[in-house]
């Protein structure tokens, strides 16, 4: 199985501001701004939660200073257990370990005095009225989404029958007329044109579409379309994942072409091999059908069957009979 030459190229991670993390997920979280928008610039630099109640009571040894800092009801009652003075000591001790912010679960209020040096240390506070846990689980699983490893590849992304295939070909090989025909049978667009890629715990490529150009595509001779609007709302998926490659080629442009199947080739993306097949394109040939097969064919290989190695298999052990009735 030998990968193909066209690989993706991986781009680091931008780094995250606490601002733009309150920004896109302030709403699903639950979260609210209480303290001062000075630390909005400050970074997140790794992709989990954590809870400073060691910190708070003074063990800084293995103190999580990248994350950002929960304070749920344990941290809240040691903090008032403590005299005023030792509180605000411990409170400042911890805002001077330049955290990324604070949020405060169970929709509890900071003390005015704490919530004072947090400002001052110009560390932004914010208030969820989440349960502590439910707030680390759901935070934890955006942070994931938002520090995986991505790429943006040139090409239409579409689901054709629960399978994500990324329909890409050079520009006059008909990938625009293809999609449409897709969507016509029941198809869902993902992403057109730019296609954004990320690496999901190197378990699998979750594709999507950048928030502006979400929903339309362009198509030469008509210009922009609205697909959710022509099609239907059913025609147009936010994101999915990325199971197979399908190049358009001219059939000039192809010096030998797979007849069997048996060498299957796949495209390095983000380190994950992706399936990957190229179908020469001419006239009079249906490119949408062709891509269905290649969807259903790629379900077959999902759940263990591969058609090529099934009938390899049938053709070798005809042979084997028939010399061993030549014996």
């Amino acid at each position: 199985m030998a990968p193909s030459p066209n690989k993706s190229h991986s781009t680091k991670p931008p780094t995250l501001e606490v601002g733009g993390f309150f920004k896109r997920h302030s709403k699903e979280l639950s979260m609210k701004l209480v303290g001062s928008r000075t630390g909005f610039d400050r970074q997140i630099l790794e992709p989990t939660i954590n809870r400073p109640g060691l910190a708070l009571s003074g063990f800084y040894k293995y103190f999580a200073l990248h994350r950002i800092q929960v304070i749920g009801l344990a941290e809240r009652s040691y903090l008032k257990h403590l005299s005023e003075d030792n509180a605000r000591k411990r409170f400042q001790d911890l805002c001077r370990q330049n955290i990324p912010c604070i949020v405060v679960s169970r929709g509890q209020d900071l003390p005015g005095d704490l919530l004072e040096i947090a400002n001052e240390s110009e560390i932004s506070v914010f208030q969820t009225s989440m349960v502590t846990m439910n707030y680390i689980n759901a935070a934890t699983v955006r942070l994931d989404w938002e520090f995986a490893p991505s790429t943006t590849e040139h090409g239409c992304m579409v689901d054709v029958m629960g399978i994500g295939i990324l329909i890409k070909g050079d520009s006059g090989t008909g990938k625009s007329e293809t999609v449409l025909a897709l969507l016509r049978r029941g198809a869902s667009l993902v992403a057109d044109d730019m296609v954004r890629l990320r690496n999901i715990e190197d378990r699998e490529l979750i594709a999507t579409a950048p928030e502006l150009g979400r929903s339309y595509m362009e198509v030469r001779g008509l210009g922009i379309i609205n697909v959710s609007a022509l099609f239907g709302v059913g025609t147009f998926r936010t994101e999915k994942r990325l199971d197979l490659i399908v190049t358009l080629k001219r059939e000039t442009e192809i010096n030998e072409m797979e007849r069997i199947g048996l060498d299957r080739e796949t495209i390095d993306v983000l380190g994950m091999n992706i399936p990957h097949i190229e179908l020469p394109v001419a006239a009079g040939r249906d490119m949408a059908q062709l891509i269905e097969v290649a969807a259903l064919d790629q379900k077959l290989k999902a759940l263990g069957h591969d058609s090529a190695v099934e009938f390899n298999k049938k053709l070798l052990k005809r042979m084997r009979d028939q010399r061993k009735s030549l014996v």
